[in-house]
């Protein structure tokens, strides 16, 4: 991981090879993301890009840790995309607060840390010091749509 030297979220974001995806449509009764305050709160985001489920599986089964903390990023990404829908640029997100981390994980798997840990490096490199966040990780039986791992953050932002 490097940490930005510079330049606005987008121009970090673009360094990396990254565009923000569109907003996945939500999948029951619920908005991607909330703005309340100084703070947005994104729903839970899986493993999607162009409307496809990545992976499906179990961490520590079907799924790899390294895979896994890649779909994490994935999931962190459309999460910025997310706060971006109700904010209008990544530049109005001045920290990112909290990330919580799910992992559909087989039962005697204990990495969940590492994996979310794809989504979190991802926020350090788009935002520096302001990406640094407190954290959960947290195992589960089952996500929805049987994806291996769901990332919801709070950021606090900016007019």
């Amino acid at each position: 991981m490097t940490a930005p030297h510079g330049g606005s979220p987008e121009e970090r974001l673009a360094a990396l090879g990254l565009t923000l995806p569109s907003v996945t449509p939500p999948l029951a009764a619920y908005v991607p993301a909330v703005r309340t305050g100084d703070h947005v709160y994104t729903a839970g985001q899986l493993p999607v890009v162009e409307g496809e489920l990545l992976a499906t599986g179990k961490v520590g089964g079907q799924v790899g840790v390294h895979e896994a903390a890649a779909l994490a990023r994935t999931c962190a990404l459309n999460a910025l995309a997310a706060v971006v829908s109700v904010t209008g640029s990544l530049s109005s997100i001045r920290r990112i607060v909290k990330v919580t981390g799910f992992v559909a994980s087989v039962p005697d798997f204990t990495g969940q840390a590492q994996v979310v840990n794809g989504a979190s490096e991802l926020l350090l490199e788009v935002f520096g010091e302001a990406g640094r966040h407190a954290r959960s990780a947290v195992g589960m039986a089952v996500l929805p749509l049987d994806a291996p791992v769901e990332i919801e953050l709070i950021a606090e932002v900016s007019d």
